[in-house]
């Protein structure tokens, strides 16, 4: 898998997880919109932590700029 996620890419994937997390946890948010916000906050740490998001391959979009 090549790159094509930027690190400031990277870093708002990780707080949009983070307050995902923190809406279902709180108890802000409940059921079945709680567990998708769930299941999108693995889904954005993951892709943070490989730098690769699939979604962008067929858009040909790439946030990472080599050098």
């Amino acid at each position: 898998m090549k790159r094509n996620m930027s690190n400031t890419d990277r870093i708002i994937r990780v707080v949009l997880a983070a307050l995902f997390a923190y809406l279902y946890f709180g108890g802000i948010v409940g059921g079945t919109w709680g567990i998708v916000l769930l299941v999108l906050a693995g889904v954005f740490v993951l892709t943070s932590i490989i730098a690769f998001c699939p979604i962008y391959v067929p858009f040909k979009i790439s946030t990472y700029k080599s050098k």
